[in-house]
């Protein structure tokens, strides 16, 4: 039986000492080893904590910063390349979508120093609004894509990638996913060993991508690719196992050891990099097997290419294009193929799963936004964020919800569509700042009659409570500017701007009323911290006077998860009772009690 190397022994040990790290964490030592001097991102799941562990890093070796947004991030890793430093700019599958622009370009400008893009895709959704595969960029752009399959890899692979951007003269992009991102294994660390200083480089042929000069890059970048595939062709991140030759599979990134714990005796073609691929290297493995399988997530970009080059291989037939792969998902599939099999039958008792919606923290300061506008009955655009579950019940506030910054557009389009309904956009603070910016000066422009209600809760909440601009102060929680958005606003050419405490819920239903009134943009901030990030915020917890509760339920609308039914009946209707380890006191739910039954537990100062 062939052995294959270890899933955690590094491609070059620079020290004895192990340490359980996350992907995202050995990325980030991974960088830092590498000598990285300039890091930015915009926070998003499954990529999130990559620069959050680089800002734990010393200053003086590293500038580690929340951009506000993907393509800003990449814009200012860029300028860091040209000054001669290695850079990283860090994002999600869809955040690459929004640096696509200047991606595109630095692949033909190539680097100075080295410029590591990693990108963290999503493989079963979890956490996104969409499906999509990365290494499809690397195609576009003709840039390398590097899959690590474990945490070792990922500090490994993190290395490399800088080396090679500079070898190559090119950006990398180091491919995550979220099974990669949050799986801990042991790591072998090693000691930062900066590379030597670069001055910028004065050639604007290089530098400056007009016409005339991109057309010559061109040609740069598609010789480039060629010297990439020779490399890989012998390159140890791209491996051979031979061992049963009646068949062979070629995979790479997380499916690696799904393949590897199904068919522990199978031939297999391991790739560290699965953009350039190696016709070399794939002629040569297909040769040795009877039967070639391809296991990959997403889509068949490996498959295609072995096709491609006359061999019968077979690989989304048998592997779903869709979700995340697991070893039962492996395992199903060569089943299929009669590689291994069946499965006993399973006669025991199978628990069935509780299917338990996600729903608004409790005390959540967008409650009220949404009971509003679903009272207003106007037509509502939403955006990314934890407001997005304003869409579920019973809250039902939301109509449609894009990609991060749409709300505003989508609503200045309904406007100009002729949408009979008032229309509204719910957009959050962060990425009001990300993207909701230019829209919000686009209605005002085009003169467009919407309301807009900006959901200030002072953090980037959905992704764990990340800094802001808007929250005066930098990744590494340094004092920083803060955006003044009444006064940006303003600015913009808004006339009807309104603050509001999102805790006072006959004011939030008030103004929204109003601003919907107004003819042209008025724009409502409804203001309030997020519970949860930084710091959880806990008043003294609310009660139902339960003699008195006649079991209206009008508290229930709220969706506020501490909110229970209780044991006891009122005119054949459960009465309610509160949590009092999940209350937070916001007191939204006396507000709404139509017979004023319930009370705080303690006196409420001031």
């Amino acid at each position: 039986m062939h052995t294959p190397r270890s899933a955690t022994e590094p491609l070059s040990r620079d020290s004895s000492e192990l340490r359980p790290l996350t992907g995202n964490e050995a990325i980030a030592r991974g960088a830092w080893e590498a000598g990285v001097k300039v890091a930015a991102a915009y926070p998003g799941t499954p990529s999130t904590e990559i620069l959050e562990n680089l800002a734990t890093y010393p200053a003086e070796d590293i500038h580690a910063q929340w951009s506000t947004n993907e393509k800003v991030a990449l814009d200012v890793a860029i300028g860091a390349s040209f000054a001669g430093q290695r850079a990283l700019a860090s994002m999600k599958h869809v955040g690459l979508n929004v640096a696509a622009d200047a991606f595109m370009t630095v692949a033909y400008i190539g680097v100075n120093g080295g410029l590591v893009m990693t990108v963290c895709d999503d493989p079963g959704i979890h956490s996104s609004q969409n499906e999509q595969d990365s290494r499809i960029y690397g195609m576009l752009g003709t840039v390398p894509v590097l899959e690590p399959s474990d945490a070792q890899e990922a500090l490994d692979y993190t290395k490399l990638a800088f080396e090679l951007s500079e070898q190559f003269d090119t950006p990398v992009i180091l491919r995550g996913t979220t099974r990669l991102s949050h799986t801990r294994s042991p790591v072998a660390v090693g000691e930062r060993n900066p590379p030597p200083p670069r001055s910028f480089i004065e050639q604007p042929s290089k530098n400056v991508m007009i016409p005339a000069h991109a057309r010559g890059r061109h040609v740069v970048v598609l010789q480039r690719e060629a010297k990439l595939k020779e490399y890989l062709a012998s390159a140890p991140i791209n491996r051979m196992e031979i061992d049963d030759t009646s068949f062979g599979v070629i995979t790479a990134g997380t499916c690696y050891p799904y393949v590897r714990e199904v068919l522990p005796n199978a031939s297999v073609l391991k790739l560290g990099a699965s953009w350039p691929l190696s016709e070399q290297l794939l002629r040569e493995f297909c040769s040795k097997v009877d039967r070639v399988f391809v296991v990959e997530e997403l889509e068949p970009i490996i498959e295609k290419e072995v096709a491609a080059l006359g061999f019968k291989v077979v690989g989304k037939e048998l592997f779903p294009r869709n979700g995340e792969f697991s070893p039962e998902v492996v395992r199903a599939g060569f089943v299929k193929a009669g590689i291994l099999p069946a499965p006993p039958l399973d006669n025991g008792w199978t628990p069935e799963l509780v299917i338990r919606p996600p729903v608004l923290c409790a005390g959540c300061p967008h409650t009220s936004s949404f009971l509003a506008v679903r009272a207003s009955g106007a037509r509502v655009a939403g955006d990314i964020g934890c407001y997005t579950l304003g869409c579920l019940d019973p809250l039902r506030g939301l109509d449609t919800c894009v990609a991060m910054g749409s709300s505003i557009g989508n609503a200045v389009g309904m406007a100009k569509a002729g949408e009979t309904k008032p229309i509204v956009a719910t957009i959050g603070d962060s990425t009001f700042l990300h993207a909701g910016l230019p829209a919000l000066i686009d209605a005002v422009y085009n003169g467009a009659n919407i309301a807009v209600m900006l959901l200030d809760n002072h953090i980037t909440a959905m992704t764990g409570g990340q800094e802001h601009p808007g929250t005066g102060k930098t990744l590494r929680g340094e004092p920083a500017p803060r955006v003044d958005y009444e006064a940006l606003i303003k600015a913009i050419g808004v006339k009807w701007v309104r603050t509001v405490d999102s805790y006072d819920l006959a004011a939030v239903h008030q103004s929204l009323r109003e601003a919907i009134a107004y003819r042209g943009v008025a724009v409502l901030i409804s203001n309030r911290p997020c519970v949860l990030d930084p710091v959880k915020i806990k008043g003294p917890p609310l009660q139902v006077m339960t003699d008195q509760c006649t079991a209206c339920q009008s508290c229930m609308n709220l969706g506020c998860p501490a909110l229970t039914w209780s044991d006891q009946w009122f005119e054949g209707r459960h009465r309610v009772q509160i949590d009092p380890a999940l209350c937070i006191g916001c007191t939204l739910c006396a507000q709404v009690c139509t017979i004023d039954c319930i009370k705080p537990t303690a006196p409420v100062t001031a």
